[in-house]
């Protein structure tokens, strides 16, 4: 029955000069992801999108569901495109308002006129589609406060568009609109949610995971790339870099004092990451870090960690409570593949008592000793990418630096 899906915006009307900027960058993600679904037409106007739909509820629902992930989208809404005749309009609405009808309900009629031109005022149709309804439906009642469904009309140049529901989006800005970052993924719960939140402030995504084989197993990097599944279903588009961390890791286990060699695998990690920002030209560095949650998270830690890279790194997650992180992350379906029993190489090697006050002149006295750049550099000459794409096969890509 549904011939549009409404598409409404919210923070991007706030934006300046640059809003066509951001409007365009939305349709792009839109269209994006769309991909592997029939070719349809998408239109922007002002304050609104339209995206065609092919007549089926099947597709509408798949459209709704799609567009309800893609971030700066405020809702949505499955709706008929009526001519500007007052007849149709009649009976278009009658046919929306029967699509959700049950029994002894309430609705109201909520019309809103941009084209002025129309010979009808908003309250005149509010009068007489509600009349129109009631004569033609037994056991429904009228409620202006709070009824049980509105019928919405939008009465613009090119027709009336009328529907009942709206599926809210994720918000925020469309991803690609404020740059790059590096998103250390572990596949624990907190760094998933990191990217989440990272691309809800349009920022593009790309994640890098460190793998220490055969301390680490295959499994915990398969559990890796199925969060990126999930991932790149927000998203869009997500670059995945995997890191052989071994030799670097076994090093550290070797030669720095044992209550530094979490804050010192760290600052390893930030400073690979920081090269990848290089070739990606990514702008910052984005990680799942919570304060205060384990002995790396320390304030005196994260400083520590952050002073070996000098581009900014963002902790979406630094200052929300564990249930909180634990929530996002079951409505984006990442917990159940982040709580897999296969541990990362964050979990290696650990000492019973680390240092959670490090000093900064003390790690670098410690990193003398490792003398490792060129496994550094090596590590990241042998890092494996693969891409993901929400809808479509994934891509294979051949890396080199």
């Amino acid at each position: 029955m549904f011939d549009y899906m409404l598409v409404r915006y919210g923070e991007i009307s706030l934006k300046g000069k640059n809003r066509s900027e951001f409007e365009d960058r939305l349709v792009t993600n839109i269209n994006n992801s769309l991909k592997g679904l029939d070719k349809r037409k998408i239109n922007k106007t002002y304050g609104r999108i339209y995206v065609e739909l092919k007549g089926t509820k099947e597709d509408a629902d798949e459209v709704s569901d799609r567009l309800s992930k893609v971030f700066g989208i405020v809702s949505v809404s499955p709706a008929v495109l009526a001519p500007l005749d007052v007849e149709k309009i009649k009976d278009i609405s009658l046919q929306v308002l029967k699509d959700s009808y049950k029994p002894g309900m309430s609705f109201k009629i909520d019309c809103k006129r941009s084209h002025k031109k129309f010979h009808k005022d908003s309250m005149e149709m509010n009068q007489i589609l509600g009349t129109h309804i009631l004569t033609n439906v037994d056991n429904l009642e009228v409620d202006v406060k709070n009824p049980d469904v509105t019928i919405n009309v939008e009465i613009r140049e090119n027709g009336a568009f009328i529907y009942s529901r709206a599926i809210d989006g994720p918000k925020g800005l469309p991803v690609g609109v404020t740059n790059k970052g590096i998103l250390l993924l572990s596949g624990g719960i907190d760094s998933p949610v990191a990217g989440y939140l990272a691309m809800k402030r349009g920022i593009e995504v790309i994640g890098l995971h460190f793998t220490s084989p055969p301390f680490t197993s295959e499994r915990s990097v398969e559990k890796v790339k199925d969060i990126a599944k999930e991932i790149c279903k927000h998203g869009g588009r997500f670059k995945l870099y995997t890191n052989y961390f071994t030799q670097i890791q076994k090093a550290i286990q070797e030669k720095v004092n044992a209550r530094m060699r979490v804050t010192i695998m760290r600052r390893y990690m930030y400073r690979i990451a920081q090269e990848v920002a290089k070739k990606e030209k990514a702008q910052a560095i984005i990680t799942g870090e919570n304060v205060g949650q384990v002995a790396s998270q320390t304030l005196e830690s994260i400083n520590a960690i952050s002073n070996v890279v000098d581009i900014p790194v963002i902790r979406p997650v630094a200052c929300l409570d564990k249930q909180e992180i634990t929530d996002l992350s079951k409505k984006i379906d990442t917990f159940s593949i982040s709580t897999r029993p296969y541990e990362d190489c964050c979990t290696l090697f650990l000492p019973k008592k680390p240092e959670t006050r490090p000093k900064i002149n003390a790690l670098q006295k410690e990193e003398e000793r490792l003398n490792i750049e060129e496994l550094i550099n090596e590590s990241i000459k042998e890092m494996d990418v693969e891409i993901f794409l929400p809808y479509e096969e994934k891509e294979e890509l051949e890396f080199k630096l």
